[in-house]
């Protein structure tokens, strides 16, 4: 009985460990002051918007800096990853207790209307959390390409990802779609507003 107990503590020891180590991985600790998203290289500025949002308001990146911006990159039409990633960032501001810029860059500009663009937004309850940017192909595809994006092409999907920049203007943070939750993204912009 002895052998037997003392195998089911180091088994159940293990496990513990092996939990801990995991839920490590899925949140960072409050005191890490590492970022939780993949480091963009150093340096890499964000490209410069001037292009209206859903209400026709002109979306400038020189106007946001100061704090944290948080860019991604949709097509108002999409039912999967789209909602996904407005929602992982909603989840962030939420977790955060305060909302910060955010910017959904439409990468189906022959689809994206404003009319199209509010509806998204207000299905994903991020009406005026986050700012759905619209322009015509040429005028995003400079934007597409600051940030490595693929836009949408037919039926075929486009780069799910979602990018942390700092309030100088500087691409920190990168994460695909599948490796980003909120509590990273909270995380990462914590650090990135202290001034990391």
């Amino acid at each position: 009985r002895i052998v037997i107990a003392l195998v089911m503590v180091a088994v159940a020891a293990f496990g513990a460990v092996a939990l801990a180590a995991g839920s490590a991985d899925d949140e960072p600790a409050g005191g890490d002051r590492r970022f939780a998203g993949a480091t963009l290289p150093a340096g890499l500025e964000a490209p410069e918007l001037d292009l209206p949002d859903e209400d026709g308001e002109v979306v400038r990146m020189s106007e946001l800096r100061g704090e944290p911006v948080v860019v991604t990159f949709l097509y108002s039409n999409c039912e999967d990853s789209c909602p996904a990633q407005a929602q992982q960032v909603k989840g962030a501001l939420n977790e955060l207790g305060r909302d910060l810029p955010a910017l959904a860059v439409s990468v189906d500009p022959a689809n994206d209307t404003p009319d199209s663009a509010r509806a998204f937004l207000s299905e994903q309850r991020m009406t005026g959390r986050m700012r759905f940017v619209l322009g015509t192909r040429p005028e995003l595809r400079r934007v597409w390409r600051g940030y490595a994006i693929e836009p949408q092409l037919d039926d075929l999907d486009h780069t799910a990802r979602i990018v942390l920049v700092d309030g100088d203007g500087i691409q920190r943070v990168g994460y695909p779609l599948g490796e980003v939750t909120p509590e990273r993204l909270a995380h990462d912009l914590r650090l990135l507003a202290a001034g990391r």
